[in-house]
């Protein structure tokens, strides 16, 4: 049984970096489905079912050739589109079968691989959200990735629920003493929610203390078009901007693949820097992060729990649930403003 939203095909996910992919295919999974990238000489990108028709040999393993990517058990070859382009063997007057391996949509943005599964709806980035098209010129400071044993959506939660930074990351983001009243503003259209927290100019965690200065705005954002990814928008008063980017892809309902990016505008940061410097901190909550969304997925599994009790302040997973669920459906307008003590 397929326990996925078939609507969620339709949308774009990061099964890698630029870096990962180089001269050799490369592995991947989502939504249990494996599949193979490759980068084709001709530059062109690669995404199919890692299955060759012929013997059921994973295509992962075979290589990359002038015809497409070839089959390391009997050399059949495959263009982008998924066609068979070559088999090593047939003599001249004999014809190739109609042959053709399954694809998915597939590009390059910002450093990274995305794929959609819906290879008949496939486009480009411009179907990106925008807060994810926006992002300035040369501004990635760093990219990483990494596995979580958790359902995707409970890690995307996770990223943008500010409440749970009291308790997993007492003293790095906030501390449970200093809490301040702080408006937020939810506003969902067009399969798109941004939430706005105004009223905390400062916050009373380490990394605030060491890498910031005081701030106009934190905003979440999360779209439809790209259901595995969410960013936190941080703008401070002396005009500069950092965007924490996670992009959360499902191998399978109990294991996730992250990957994250952080942006820098108008700042100082270096790649040096940030990498020397913030990047310890940032690991580390990141690593708390896991742990406790990994022991939530233990504990569901364990006493067999799906949806949990939710009040005013869950201002995110609704919009989650409404795309991600079975019985999803768009995003419904609405805008509400909430007062809680961050």
């Amino acid at each position: 049984m397929n326990a996925w939203n078939p609507a969620l095909y339709r949308s774009w996910f990061v099964v890698a970096s630029s870096q990962q992919l180089k001269s050799k295919p490369l592995a991947v999974t989502l939504f249990d489905r494996p599949l193979v990238l490759a980068r084709l000489q001709s530059g062109e990108l690669l995404a199919l079912d890692d299955c060759c028709p012929h013997r059921h040999a994973p295509l992962s393993a075979g290589r990359v050739t002038a015809a497409g990517l070839q089959c390391g058990y009997h050399g059949w070859t495959f263009g982008a589109d998924g066609h068979c382009t070559a088999i090593p063997g047939l003599a001249p007057p004999a014809c190739k079968p109609l042959v053709r391996v399954g694809s998915v949509g597939v590009m390059e943005h910002d450093g990274l691989i995305w794929v959609k599964p819906d290879a008949m709806n496939s486009a480009g980035s411009q179907d990106l959200p925008e807060f994810l098209r926006r992002l300035p010129q040369g501004s990635r400071r760093f990219t990483w990735s990494t596995t979580w044993k958790a359902h995707a959506v409970d890690a995307l939660e996770n990223f943008l629920d500010p409440l749970h930074t009291h308790f997993v990351h007492p003293g790095l983001v906030r501390g449970a003493s200093n809490r301040q009243i702080v408006s937020a503003s939810v506003t969902r259209s067009a399969g798109v929610l941004q939430v706005d927290y105004r009223g905390q100019p400062q916050q009373s965690g380490w990394l605030y203390r060491l890498f910031e200065s005081p701030r106009n705005l934190e905003r979440a954002h999360f779209a439809a078009a790209a259901a595995g990814t969410a960013q936190l928008e941080y703008r401070y008063q002396d005009g500069s901007a950092l965007y924490f980017t996670l992009h959360f892809s499902p191998v399978s309902e109990a294991l996730t693949q992250v990957h994250g990016t952080l942006h820098v505008e108008n700042r100082w940061a270096p790649q040096w820097a940030v990498r020397m410097i913030a990047w310890p901190f940032l690991r580390h909550v990141a690593h708390q992060d896991q742990a406790i969304v990994e022991a939530q997925a233990a504990n569901k599994a364990r006493f067999l729990r799906e949806t949990g009790v939710s009040t005013e302040l869950d201002l995110v997973k609704p919009s989650l649930d409404e795309v991600w669920s079975l019985q999803s459906r768009p995003l419904t307008e609405q805008s509400q403003r909430v007062d809680i003590m961050l």
